[in-house]
């Protein structure tokens, strides 16, 4: 019993550490993805073959089942489809940091969401400084979102220099700043709603409540339910992708064994492995140990949330595939003449300026005034400099950007307008924020001391 005790504080320890490194490797890696969809896409926009990659989003797919059939082109099934997973992702590793994450405590959580919050709301100012009562004005939601995928990606490019405290309030932050784009995209990009299609969906979300409150583990019965939300969501108005996040809130996150009878099991389970025979021989194992590898599979299962498990299961899905092709089928722009042209127009100066400018001041200042007011305080080993340098990172906004600013503009010009803004405001972002990031550090490296 000693011998598991003493693995307690280890076991507590990694079950913290290891979830946000795996979360962070995954990201740091699918940045890379995303950027290389990105260029192919660019690439692929530009060339002589222009015209195929245009028109393959346009191709007509659809579902027929029994007489119901749903048909649309495949930049919906990637719009409002594919991402629907990907917001069910986002609302799992929301609802995983609010209950044992950085966002689980007011403490805790104080700076990173004042940082958010004030990452928000400068840059959507900023762009309605340019866009109030203008064409552009609806697309105000654009320059608030960071996309956590590159801004970890380019951080990961520093390497261990980089401070872990300052990672994961990045990773806050840009959780917290998901929160705010799912309220904003439900609320404010809407289009007329359905309520027989709403109050059947709202149906669902109470089945499911109800499931969780019953210790329903069955992952099946949420996939299914999951799909009659989605459909549901979509028929009613409000974006399809938001019914992932509903989803998501409705997952179990309680195990059915605690991590110490956990222990104690696998313990004796261990003990009992060992007991009936152990040899160094190749040899197929003997029922009784076969027996006892089969009830640690089980009692591992029993520890383990439907929550950590979906979440660990889809993450790699969404980042290497759903994302990267997300970026593939939206991020294709005709860069020219008119590219410059763009770059004039108070949509692309709105979003430019908000997502280079607002971010860093919104995040910083927030941020500063939060610990003025003692609601807050600096990271232990983080500096005012690298907060700093930090902010430029929120600039990258990327997919999120992309994302409202497809609901926001349609197929109207002032969509291409968006992207050529976004594009340039996130490489801009990145550029800069890797420079200050690696010169700050280094610079107190040097010194020996945090500057």
């Amino acid at each position: 019993m000693n011998s598991i005790l003493k693995t307690v504080p280890q076991v507590a320890k990694e079950t913290i550490i290891r979830p946000f490194q795996e979360f962070t490797r995954i990201e740091a890696s699918g940045g890379i993805v995303l950027l290389a969809c990105t260029l192919v896409a660019l690439a692929w926009a530009n060339s002589p073959w222009a015209a195929s990659y245009f028109a393959l989003w346009q191709v007509p797919l659809g579902i027929t089942f029994d007489g119901f059939t749903l048909e649309h082109d495949l930049n919906f099934w990637i719009n409002d489809g594919l991402m629907a997973i990907f917001f069910f992702v986002v609302g799992l590793e929301i609802k995983r940091e609010l209950l044992v994450g950085e966002l689980s405590s007011p403490r805790s959580a104080a700076l990173p969401v004042a940082a958010a919050v004030g990452g928000m709301l400068v840059p959507a100012a900023i762009y309605l400084a340019f866009n109030a009562g203008k064409a552009g004005s609806h697309g105000w939601g654009i320059p608030m979102a960071t996309d956590i995928a590159f801004a970890i990606g380019v951080l990961a490019l520093l390497g261990n220099r980089i401070p872990v405290a300052l990672k994961v309030f990045l990773t806050a932050l840009a959780i917290v700043d998901d929160i705010g784009a799912v309220l904003v995209i439900a609320l404010f990009y809407t289009s007329d709603l359905n309520m027989m299609a709403l109050l059947v969906a709202a149906g669902i979300v109470l089945i499911l409540i109800f499931l969780n409150l019953a210790s329903t583990r069955r992952q099946m019965l949420y996939v299914v339910l999951g799909v009659g939300l989605w459909l549901a969501v979509l028929a009613s108005g409000i974006h399809a992708a938001i019914a992932g996040v509903l989803l998501a809130m409705t997952i179990p996150s309680a195990p059915r064994t605690s991590t110490m009878q956990f222990l104690e099991r696998t313990h004796a389970l261990v003990h009992e492995f060992e007991r009936v025979g152990v040899s160094d021989q190749k040899t197929l194992i003997n029922e009784a140990q076969l027996s006892a590898v089969r009830a640690i599979e089980h009692n591992s299962e029993e520890v383990l949330t439907p929550l950590q498990r979906m979440e660990h299961a889809l993450h790699p899905w969404v980042t290497y595939a759903i994302m990267p092709l997300f970026a593939l089928s939206n991020a294709g722009v005709v860069l020219g003449r008119e590219m410059l042209e763009a770059i004039t127009q108070p949509v692309s100066i709105g979003i430019i300026l908000g997502l280079v400018v607002g971010k860093q001041v919104g995040i910083t200042g927030a941020s500063w005034l939060a610990t003025r007011a003692r609601i807050a305080a600096l990271p232990e080993g983080v500096t005012w400099r690298q907060i700093y340098a930090l902010s430029w990172l929120g600039g990258i906004g990327f997919t999120m950007s992309l994302f409202i600013a497809d609901l926001a503009f349609g197929v109207s010009p002032l969509l291409t307008t968006a992207k050529i803004a976004i594009l340039t405001a996130s490489l801009i972002a990145g550029v800069v924020g890797y420079g200050m990031n690696r010169y700050w550090q280094a610079r107190a490296e040097k010194q020996g001391a945090p500057n």
